[in-house]
C-alpha cells in the first residue's frame, strides 16, 4: 500500500509540473547566480537563436554591436570595439556562463565593466523615470540571446 500512495503522489506531482505556466519568468532579483553562472533557464523556456540574433542587433534592445564586433552580422554597420569580439563565443563560454554575463555582466566582471546588466534592476543613477523598476531585457530575451551566442563556435 506504501509503495501505492507513493506512485500515486509521484503521479500527482508530474500532473502539477506538467501543469504549471510554462515560460514564467524568474524575477530579475532572485536569478541565482553560482561560480560566475546561471545554470538554470530564466523562463523555463529554450531560448530561439534567430529571436536572439535579431535581439543582438536590434539598437533599441541589445544593442550588443554597439561595443561588440561579430563576424556572423558583418553585413550590420558599426561594430563597437569596447568589447572582445563575440566571435566563438560559444566555444568559449557555457550556456550558463552566457546567461550570466547577458543577465548581469556586473556579476561576473565587477562593477567596473561597461557592458550593462540586461536582466537587471541594479542600472545605476539617473534612470528614466519611465523605466525604474524595469529591465532591459525580458527573461525570454536573454534565453533567446544565449541561444544565439552559443551557435558563435569557432
Amino acid at each position: 500500500m506504501k509503495f501505492a500512495k507513493t506512485i500515486f503522489a509521484g503521479a500527482i506531482f508530474a500532473l502539477q509540473a506538467a501543469a504549471a505556466p510554462a515560460g514564467e519568468a524568474v524575477p530579475p532579483d532572485q536569478v541565482k547566480f553560482e561560480d560566475f553562472a546561471v545554470a538554470e533557464s530564466l523562463t523555463g523556456v529554450p531560448g530561439d537563436p534567430q529571436a536572439g540574433a535579431e535581439v543582438f542587433r536590434d539598437r533599441g534592445l541589445g544593442n550588443c554591436l554597439a561595443c561588440h564586433a561579430n563576424s556572423a552580422m558583418e553585413e550590420e554597420l558599426f561594430h563597437g570595439t569596447v568589447g572582445p569580439s563575440l566571435d566563438g563565443v560559444g566555444s568559449r563560454w557555457e550556456p550558463a556562463q552566457l546567461r550570466a554575463i547577458v543577465a548581469d555582466a556586473k556579476k561576473v566582471f565587477g562593477e567596473e565593466t561597461v557592458m550593462p546588466g540586461f536582466y537587471s534592476l541594479n542600472v545605476g543613477a539617473n534612470v528614466a523615470k519611465d523605466r525604474v523598476g524595469q529591465t532591459i531585457l525580458t527573461a525570454q530575451q536573454v534565453e533567446d540571446v544565449v541561444a544565439y551566442l552559443a551557435t558563435l563556435k569557432e
